[in-house]
């Protein structure tokens, strides 16, 4: 029944597929009760293979991929003294790295899912780094608040991308950042970036990442897999393997390696003016 109604939750009515959508991550919340799954992304890969690997503690080597999408995505940014908002925060491993490894003044992490906080909130010690439960749509903050937000592998998830790009937008600082990175169908891509433009962001950098992903996805295989035969029941491992894009798997697995679907990454920046219409990148890889 699990299975059934995730694979139904975007076929159902908008509040319907939220309801939906937020027990599931309940769900994975509750059942790891040893901490082993602190990211949730599918991560990101150098496809030069002599390039210099990151430098990351011993403690965080084993989500070495997952960290390398932040590391990615953030990677042109001096975000040292900033404010940053995680929205989708999940179990909080991307805004302990970024509140450990980035520098910044502070770093809030928000999920929708009252359970991530509740353990974010007991697992997570650091200085400058705190988690809030809400919504993306309605961000519970005041105006210019943030430097800085981040977005990574959430935003698909959303009923309403406008709704979500204009509340980035309105509580970011004036010429605020914003990140995101993410996967679309590959007929979507551009309805992404109208998006971005027309909610009143430059976009400085884009770049289509798909098969970075696709390389740590196999890279980071054996480890999920071990992952999936220790903690999940029989019963479940299958769609556990498809959930998080296992190799062979048919999902997004196969969409990835098709090109049906599209891994992007965007580094944008406030405007100060909203303007309508459409404006073209500054850059685009």
């Amino acid at each position: 029944m699990l299975r059934l109604l995730y694979q139904l939750r975007h076929s159902l009515p908008r509040r319907a597929e939220e309801v939906l959508t937020r027990r599931w991550y309940e769900y994975l919340s509750r059942m790891d009760r040893e901490a082993n799954m602190l990211f949730m992304n599918y991560g990101f890969a150098d496809l030069d293979r002599d390039a210099e690997p990151i430098s990351l503690h011993a403690e965080d080597e084993p989500n070495r991929y997952c960290i390398q999408l932040y590391r990615h995505v953030t990677e042109n940014a001096d975000l040292r003294g900033m404010d940053i908002l995680e929205v989708g925060s999940g179990r909080g491993g991307g805004a302990s790295y970024m509140a450990r490894y980035l520098k910044p003044r502070s770093v809030i992490g928000l999920d929708i899912t009252g359970s991530a906080i509740r353990f974010c909130n007991r697992h997570y010690q650091v200085p400058g780094l705190s988690f809030v439960q809400g919504e993306a749509q309605s961000l519970p903050f005041k105006d210019a608040s943030f430097d800085a937000v981040v977005n990574v592998e959430s935003s698909h998830c959303y009923p309403s991308m406008e709704r979500f790009l204009c509340e980035v937008h309105r509580v970011l600082r004036p010429d605020g950042r914003f990140f995101l990175a993410d996967h679309r169908p590959a007929n979507h891509v551009d309805a992404l970036r109208t998006q971005l433009c027309r909610a009143g962001f430059s976009i400085r950098t884009e770049q289509r990442i798909t098969p970075n992903v696709l390389r740590a996805l196999d890279l980071d295989n054996e480890r999920k897999r071990r992952l999936i035969e220790q903690h999940v029941p029989r019963i479940l491992q299958g769609f556990f393997s498809e959930f998080a894009a296992m190799q062979g798997t048919r999902g997004v697995y196969a969409k990835f390696a098709s090109g049906d679907k599209q891994y992007l990454s965007f580094a944008c920046e406030r405007r100060r003016e909203l303007r309508t219409g459409r404006q073209a990148p500054i850059s685009s890889t």
